[in-house]
């Protein structure tokens, strides 16, 4: 792994349905959404803002080819809280 990036968002109130993760189901409330992109993927996963536990959120990782997308896949991944309705990682709409 030469190159990698990370985004983390705090505060996100999930909206109703919450995200689903793949370890736990759906999480609600305040989360954080959690970004890492290496070896041309991105990895995302949640926690309740404060926790300790991450969860997966389900759908990742996603392949992204470049830094530049995976901010990208960072940010559809908290459009996709924020909206709630069990939020999971699918393709760019």
């Amino acid at each position: 792994m030469d190159t990698w990036a990370t985004w983390t968002t705090q505060g996100i109130i999930a909206g109703a349905g919450g995200a689903r993760t793949a370890e736990v189901g759906v999480i609600t409330g305040d989360l954080t959404v959690h970004t890492m992109w290496a070896d041309r993927e991105a990895r995302v996963t949640v926690q309740y803002t404060g926790a300790s536990d991450w969860y997966t959120l389900q759908g990742s990782p996603v392949p992204a080819d470049d830094e530049a997308a995976g901010r990208e896949i960072h940010q559809r991944a908290v459009r996709a809280v924020q909206a709630g309705g069990g939020a999971e990682l699918g393709p760019p709409r």
